[in-house]
């Protein structure tokens, strides 16, 4: 698949498919979907109510919303594991023309953004005193954890060009992965999204999207799923 390096509308840079218009982030603007949705949404719910916080995230791709993450727990020294499931990581040419340090203004934490990417896959890796990174390259159909994550960043590619990552079989997947009371963001909204999360067994709410998006979803695991129990 054919992929350049696009700047979204807040400055911000992102990789393109060409071959199925489709982004790694919003074309709106990368930074300030991945705040909205990922940390206002996501995050903020655990910032100063946890000592520590597993995050799962579904499409690691560019980094960026682990870059974002290190700089938000730093602030409160809450103790971050995440864990990056990619199946097509980027290469260092395209990492070299992502330009997320100097737009967030992160210059003390280039090294941290390097390390992300060149720290080995499949391996726990310290990139700070408070946040561990592990990396997976494999199929999101793959994955296998079982009541360990608090937050679910899912960030895959979207419905209408891999259908196949939005299904109940997916999400069940999401629902056995997260403590219960644990959450999943994404920027999708489609109604059918939303039904394949309520069928697996979340608790499922719409809210305000970011640019260019009207809507977002978030979807809490409460209780257990009668089916998976």
């Amino acid at each position: 698949m054919r992929r350049e390096i696009i700047t979204t509308a807040d400055g911000s840079k992102t990789i393109q498919i060409k071959d199925w218009d489709e982004q790694y982030h919003s074309k709106h603007g990368a930074i300030q979907e991945a705040y909205h949705v990922f940390i206002k949404h996501g995050l903020d719910l655990f910032q100063g109510k946890k000592e520590s916080v597993h995050i799962l995230e579904i499409g690691f791709g560019t980094g960026l919303n682990a870059l974002i993450t290190l700089l938000e727990t730093s602030k409160s020294g809450m103790e971050t594991s995440y864990y990056g499931i990619e199946a097509y990581p980027v290469s260092p040419e395209e990492l070299a023309q992502l330009n997320y340090i100097p737009e967030l203004k992160a210059y003390d934490f280039q090294e941290q953004f390097t390390q992300m990417h060149s720290s080995p896959w499949e391996k726990q890796v310290a990139i700070s005193d408070s946040f561990s990174l592990c990396k997976k390259q494999c199929d999101f159909k793959e994955i296998d954890f079982e009541n360990c994550m608090d937050l679910i960043y899912f960030d895959a590619f979207g419905a209408k060009v891999q259908p196949e990552l939005w299904t109940e079989g997916v999400f069940e997947l999401m629902f056995n992965a997260l403590r219960e009371n644990g959450v999943l963001v994404t920027y999708a909204a489609k109604g059918s999204v939303r039904r394949a999360m309520q069928a697996v067994g979340f608790e499922v709410e719409r809210l305000p999207g970011p640019p260019g998006k009207r809507e977002m979803l978030r979807a809490k695991k409460i209780g257990v799923n009668e089916n998976n129990p």
